[in-house]
């Protein structure tokens, strides 16, 4: 409040537009303004009502982000990750995307190259994000990408150690394939690790037709 009046944060706000849509203000006082770059992407990755993202990618990640179903990009001995930043409804600053990024991709992560995430990176071998972008605030924001079955311990801690440097939350979405017994040895591994057994899941059994099934 300032001065007895409500205004909105704008470091913290997102560009999400629903209070615009919503028409919360009796008296109509949220407007949709020009943005910026910075707020353009924002608004990009915030709004749920935009089907284009950064780069023009559909909404905060790939349509397979969770899935496998399209590409079939992780094969037999790989692991695929859906880092989901930001949610629910807590919003994360992208200088925290980073932190993350540039954990993973130094534990052996390999970015998934049709994302809005990679589109904001100076570096995607290394996580870094290009400068203009480390202050910017989303609502949220998925890092996808893959890695060797051999290098999921690493990665996991990785992920682990950057968890305790960043304020924000996070959801670990993963990605694997059956071997040709029909075993998993993602889930062999993560028992290993201490790693609660999922207890829910998607399943891709085949009908999708990936274009690249090994």
């Amino acid at each position: 409040m300032v001065g007895g009046l409500a205004v909105v944060d704008r470091d913290l706000c997102v560009e999400c537009d629903v209070c615009v849509r919503k028409e919360v203000c009796p008296f109509e006082a949220f407007v949709v303004e020009d943005l910026d770059a910075g707020r353009a992407l924002r608004h990009f990755l915030s709004d749920p009502t935009e089907s284009k993202g950064a780069g023009q990618i559909p909404g905060r990640g790939t349509e397979e982000a969770k899935t496998n179903d399209v590409t079939g990009r992780v094969k037999r001995g790989e692991v695929g990750f859906a880092v989901d930043m930001g949610r629910p409804g807590v919003g994360v600053w992208m200088v925290d995307v980073q932190k993350v990024a540039m954990a993973l991709a130094a534990a052996g992560l390999v970015f998934e190259a049709k994302t809005p995430l990679v589109g904001l990176l100076a570096d995607p071998t290394t996580g870094q994000l290009k400068e203009e972008y480390l202050h910017e605030h989303l609502l949220s924001i998925i890092i996808e990408g893959k890695c060797r079955l051999a290098d999921f311990p690493a990665v996991m801690a990785a992920l682990r150690e950057v968890a305790g440097r960043i304020d924000t939350v996070f959801s670990l979405g993963l990605i694997s394939r059956v071997d040709e017994k029909g075993a998993t040895p993602l889930l062999d591994e993560m028992a290993r690790l201490g790693l609660p057994a999922p207890i829910r899941g998607k399943v891709n059994v085949g009908l999708g037709r990936p274009l690249v099934l090994d």
